[in-house]
């Protein structure tokens, strides 16, 4: 992912999970390491389409909803897969067989916090890092077949949300995938979140 992107999913995450609103430039900025002007920047479609407002040295979410799929339309998500394979089994194993270092996301992300499914899925989609990407490789060789098992590469800041993609993040990547069933998880998690 991108800074913009970054500076989005914490800002949604922020609005979303915890009913924050407001929000100052500089505070995103320290948080990530980031210069003024970058934050400066990732605000400028937000609020170009009226989805936050600025006002002096800081901004506030004035459309929750429409930043959330501002966000899930401008993603990129298929640039940060970084490995694909088909293993034999179902989804379920193969999310047991994760190693500790993974986030979860998609599918998996939703099924994982809500202890529920709205479909049956059978693809899997994990963020990594290098180090576990190896290890991923080695314990789900590539294969060719029906592609089940897809690695994106985990930004810095991922791992600090915990094992599995924040809600904001989930609906964003969702949005993007084009399997039957992620319109039933997108409309099951828009309930949970809208």
């Amino acid at each position: 992912m991108n800074k913009k992107e970054i500076i989005w999913r914490e800002i949604l995450h922020q609005t979303i999970e915890n009913k924050k609103i407001d929000f100052t430039q500089k505070e995103l900025a320290q948080k990530y390491g980031y210069s003024l002007s970058t934050t400066f920047n990732a605000l400028k479609i937000p609020q170009g389409s009226g989805a936050v407002r600025k006002s002096g040295r800081g901004f506030k979410v004035e459309d929750k909803e429409k930043f959330l799929y501002l966000w899930a339309t401008m993603r990129r998500f298929k640039k940060d897969i970084i490995y694909q394979t088909n293993v034999s089994e179902g989804a379920r194993e193969i999310e047991a067989e994760m190693p500790p270092g993974v986030i979860f996301g998609c599918f998996s992300a939703y099924s994982k916090k809500y202890k529920s499914a709205p479909a049956d899925y059978d693809k899997v989609y994990v963020y990594a890092d290098g180090k576990t990407l190896e290890e991923l490789k080695i314990r789900f060789p590539k294969k060719e077949g029906y592609v089940n098992l897809t690695i994106l590469s985990a930004d810095p800041f991922l791992g600090s949300f915990g094992k599995i993609t924040p809600d904001v993040q989930t609906f964003a990547d969702l949005w993007n995938l084009s399997e039957w069933y992620a319109k039933d998880f997108l409309n099951a998690l828009k309930e949970k979140i809208l």
